[in-house]
């Protein structure tokens, strides 16, 4: 989940005249791959004998102040701590092919690198085709479990668990017991927040008003990418009387944080501590973020890469291996917060089991 910043790709020597002659070709329908090096963003293969690594983002790349960011987190810990040999960083364009996702990875793994990192569901088909080819790579694809393969890991989270959390927040802090829902793309996955939210509100005050907006339908995945349809959505909740919209949007979801803004409510991040990563002047009028540790889920992977321990299928980070929680900076949950570790601890005890569709 994206937001494009400058197209900001990292990359190092895989057998550059093959990258480099490929991001000159292509056109506007299926956008190419660059491997341009961006400092710190790219190591380099004299400094260290560990594997190299390749890294597909999804829309947005780094830079996206959330999933993706999140992403790259995992990969700069573990170029700091695992001594990667080199490390590739390639970014999707908005609209392109499951075929050019695919190139994507077989650059990857044409060049040598082992293993290779898929960020997001929409790379399933790639990555299962690509991992046929290619049966010797070890690859990982983040919230996708279709992807099936001897030498595929997929890495996948409770999202509704730390949903459930922030939506409880979002109610304890609401003044007109109205709060609202946006919506990247509707899919199974970006259901999962929607669900977690709204029974984490109704927990609260079973009464409560959810409003929910998607902001586009598959095969149209540019709501994740679309801060002007966030905006407007979130524009048209506070407009009808939502104080607090938690955004599970991507890219989009700096579109919320701008009408949260101007409408004096609230918003609510996710996937990174929001607070930390967005546009300074829209940093306060975030109270929490959902924090999805994609960071912590990329470096345990590589980690076990390199002690020859990985495991394929399917390893999910929950609230109990701390692979999802609520963020706390900026103190606007500080009242509020010794409910939310009481709803925690019954997640984690199983006291309590949250949806995780809402249908």
């Amino acid at each position: 989940m994206l937001q494009n910043r400058f197209g900001k790709l990292a990359a190092t020597a895989l057998a550059g005249s093959m990258l480099m002659g490929a991001a000159a070709c292509g056109g506007s329908e299926e956008p190419t791959t660059s491997a341009q090096p961006s400092g710190a963003a790219s190591s380099a293969a004299s400094a260290a004998t560990g594997p190299k690594v390749g890294l597909a983002y999804d829309i947005g790349g780094r830079g996206d102040q959330s999933f993706n960011d999140s992403a790259a987190a995992g990969l700069d810990k573990a170029k700091a701590e695992l001594g990667l040999a080199e490390t590739n960083e390639l970014e999707a364009g908005t609209g392109e092919t499951e075929a050019a996702k695919e190139e994507r990875l077989r650059l990857l793994a044409d060049g040598g690198f082992n293993p290779i990192i898929a960020v997001g569901f929409a790379y399933s088909n790639p990555v299962k085709k690509v991992a046929t080819e290619f049966p010797d790579i070890k690859f990982a694809i983040v919230d996708d479990a279709a992807a099936a393969a001897p030498n595929i890991s997929n890495l996948l989270f409770a999202e509704h668990e730390g949903s459930f959390l922030v939506g409880a927040a979002a109610a304890l802090k609401s003044k007109k017991n109205h709060v609202g829902f946006v919506g990247g793309v509707q899919v199974p996955l970006i259901n999962k927040f929607e669900a977690g939210f709204i029974a984490g509100a109704k927990a609260v005050k079973s009464d409560i008003k959810v409003d929910v907006k998607y902001l586009t339908q598959p095969p149209d995945f540019t709501g994740f990418n679309d801060p002007a349809k966030g905006k407007t959505a979130a524009e048209g909740m506070f407009d009808a009387g939502a104080d607090v919209v938690y955004q599970a949007a991507g890219g989009s979801g700096g579109g919320v944080f701008e009408a949260a803004k101007a409408a004096k409510g609230l918003a609510i991040g996710v996937d990174s501590d929001q607070a930390k990563t967005a546009a300074p002047e829209l940093q306060g009028v975030i109270m929490t973020s959902m924090v999805k540790k994609v960071d912590v889920a990329v470096f345990d992977f590589l980690k076990s890469f390199t002690t020859n321990s990985v495991k394929a299928g399917t390893t999910t980070y929950d609230l109990k291996a701390d692979g999802v929680d609520y963020s706390t900076t900026g103190g606007q949950v500080d009242d509020v917060k010794s409910k939310l570790d009481e709803y925690k601890q019954k997640i984690i005890s199983g006291e309590l089991t949250v949806p995780d569709k809402t249908s």
